[in-house]
Order: C-alpha cells, then structure tokens, then sequence
C-alpha cells in the first residue's frame, strides 16, 4: 500500500510486531523461532517477500535416518514421511491417495462450492477415517500431523476444512496434498530462515519506520459515511479503509459500529483457535547426526508425537523440537513445569538417545497464554460453518477488509 502511495498506519496490539511469528536468543546467541519457522516450494509469496528484504532460507537438516516410537512394534528407523509400520502402510497408503483426490476437487477460493461440500462439512476428520480406514493405529499417527498443523485432534476439525488446507498447500500450477502439507523435503518444511523468521517481520516494521505503532489495541471499529473511526489504546485514527488482520477469535473483542454483519459473527464464533505449545531443548552440539540420526521422528503415543531438528543454520548448537498441540496439550499444559519438561525430554531420549535428557536450556512457549493470539498455529473452521458462514472470510464490510493466515487461499 506504501509503494502505491497511500497514506498508512498499522495499529499493532503488542509491543512487537510479528505476530504468529517469534525469534528466541538461546544460549551462545544462536536464534531459534518459537513461533511460525518453516517454509516450502509452492509458498511464493513469502519466498519472494524474503529474497526482497534478504532473508536467506536454509534446508531443514533431514540427513539420516528418522526414528518411529509404536506402542506395539517399539522403535524403528526409516527413511521418508510415512513410518514403516506394516500394520498401518497399505492403510495409510491408501488414505492419503483418497484425501489427495478429494483435496483436488476443492475450490481453495470457494470451498463451500465444491461438489458434496455439505455432505463432508457435517463430518468430522476422525468420523471420516473411522469409515474409510481399516486399522485404528493410522488415526494415532496421524494425531501426530493434527495436533502440530492444527492444534487440535481430528475430532475437531470439518473434514471440508481439512480437505481445502491441503488444498491450499499447493499453488496456482501444484496440487496441494497431504504430502506436500506435511512432509519436510520439497514440502511444507523444506526450509528455515537464516537469522529467524521473525526477521521477515521486523525488517518490514523498520522500512515502514513512523507508520508503525506499538501497543496500540483497537478497542473500536465505527464505520460512517465516507469515513472510519478507529479508537486505539494509543488514540484514534480517521481512515478511507480499514483492514483487519488478526487471529479470528479476537475481532470479537472489537467493539463494532454497526455491529458485524450476523454471518460474519456466526463465522468467527465457529473459528477457535488451536491449542499449541512450542518446545525446544539444546544441546552444546546435534549429537544425533553423529548418530546417522536425521532428529526428526514420529510417535504414536505421549506427549511428545513429532520431533524435528530444529538447529540454527550453521548449527554451533543442537536444537531438538516438539509441537504439543490437542489431546496432548490437554494432558500436559497444566502440570507444573519440571513435569512437564521431564515428559518432553524423556520423548526426545526416545527418538534420538539418553543424551537428549539432558540439555543444556529448555525451551517453551505457550501460544494459548498470549493475549493477542489466544491459540496456535490457525483457526479451524468447525463442522458446518464452513458451507454455512465460510463465503463471508473475505467478504468487506463496508470500509472494513480482512487479511491475515485464516483468508489465504494458498
């Protein structure tokens, strides 16, 4: 909007910008992301917004063997996305190719309009696999993606919804598929930003200088005649247009003059945000890769369901991650904290060795505790809202616009 010459102001709640993205500092001044961090083909835009404010992106470290951890088979090295469960493959084989088809047919603009929309928005994910999978282990290591992509269980979630965001992972000449959405190499977490991807945000803010204001919370949105009035904790401002950007749940917390259209409020009140906790460990050096170890692993069972390497680009420490969302946020985020951390690490040690009980710094960050995110890492639509309210995510409101995670259509 700068560069086309208009006079702009961004009201940021928080005293820092970036949102859903945020760098962390760890011991020896490495920097890690307690937020958003990985990037993949097909996310153009963002891609091209770093290589303009010369942010670099380096490849997640996937050399080496991956470790699954079964309740019935123990643990198992393999190589690739799918774990190499005999009791689960041809299942797992055989979902993923009926989610990819029907992901297919789903407009990423307009999901409701697809063929069938109805039919899949009255159901959810898990009701979906309980019909069309044949071993109940797949819907436990399938809880793994869940809990990390969405914050919460498959139970959840509209099956419409799910079959659009795997849409949505593709771009206007790939598909989108479960593939692409959840693998690491060539996929959704091909890559990582040099320095942080809160860099991307912050380099923006400094271009943007003055027209940026921090902790400045819109309380009031009055929309008359030509004109919109918002009122800030740090004043009020009189704009042409007016565009909206936050987490779904919090444009509730507006005061609205005139009110939200009923459509749009019945939308958001079906919007939750995710439950999602963001853990890392470090270590003095990624003792795993000596190990031909990738870090990377998947459990179908405990707190800890997917581990990553999460080490800085020139890996002068070793970073183990953890995504603890849904049923396994529910189970961990209200026990003191040294339990916590134990259950953590004592999943780590079963993915990479015992080495990994003891780092030297524990990392967490509780999205459900920041008041202007309320939940992590998106808002899922839950089961009808999508082909009753979803036409209204991109709809203006008089003056009013929406942007932000939750109305990309890719």
């Amino acid at each position: 909007l700068v560069k086309k010459g208009k006079s702009v102001l961004v009201l940021e709640a928080r005293s820092r910008v970036g949102g859903r993205l945020l760098n962390h500092t760890v011991t020896g001044g490495s920097v890690i992301e307690s937020g958003g961090a990985f990037v993949g083909p097909t996310q153009d835009h963002v891609l091209a917004l770093a290589k303009e404010l010369k942010v670099d992106t380096f490849k997640e470290y996937v050399t080496g063997n991956n470790v699954y951890v079964s309740k019935k088979l123990g643990t198992l090295k393999y190589t690739g996305t799918v774990p190499p469960d005999p009791l689960i493959l041809a299942d797992a084989a055989i979902l993923q190719l009926r989610i990819d088809e029907m992901a297919k047919k789903i407009p990423v603009d307009a999901p409701w309009t697809a063929k069938d929309a109805a039919k899949l928005d009255a159901m959810t994910v898990d009701s979906w696999l309980q019909h069309n999978s044949i071993i109940p282990t797949v819907r436990e290591v399938l809880k793994a993606f869940f809990q990390a992509a969405f914050g919460t269980d498959a139970e959840g979630i509209s099956m419409l919804f799910f079959l659009w965001y795997m849409a949505t992972a593709g771009n206007e000449t790939n598909p989108g598929t479960f593939e692409r959405a959840s693998g690491t190499a060539n996929a959704a977490q091909d890559s990582r930003f040099v320095g942080g991807s809160g860099l991307l945000p912050e380099r923006i803010a400094a271009a943007l200088g003055s027209r940026v204001a921090l902790n400045a919370p819109v309380r009031k949105i009055n929309q008359s005649g030509s004109t919109v009035t918002v009122s800030s904790d740090r004043g009020t401002v009189t704009a042409k247009r007016v565009i909206v950007a936050v987490p779904p749940p919090l444009a509730l917390g507006i005061d609205w003059a005139p009110l939200l259209p009923p459509r749009r409020l019945q939308l958001l009140q079906h919007m939750p945000m995710g439950t999602l906790m963001k853990v890392d460990a470090v270590y003095k050096t990624p003792f795993w890769r000596a190990k031909g170890l990738s870090g990377s692993g998947v459990m179908d069972n405990g707190v800890v369901r997917t581990v990553f390497d999460n080490c800085p680009a020139d890996a002068k420490v070793g970073v183990l991650l953890s995504f603890i969302g849904g049923s396994s946020w529910q189970q961990c985020a209200m026990l003191p904290l040294a339990e916590r951390k134990k259950l953590v690490l004592e999943g780590f040690a079963k993915i990479v060795g015992p080495e990994a009980l003891n780092p030297i710094e524990y990392v967490e960050f509780d999205w459900t505790h920041e008041r202007w995110t309320m939940g992590s890492p998106v808002a899922s639509v839950q089961p009808g809202a999508t082909v009753a309210y979803g036409s209204t995510i991109r709809e203006p409101f008089g003056r009013v616009h929406w942007a932000g995670t939750e109305t990309s259509t890719y």
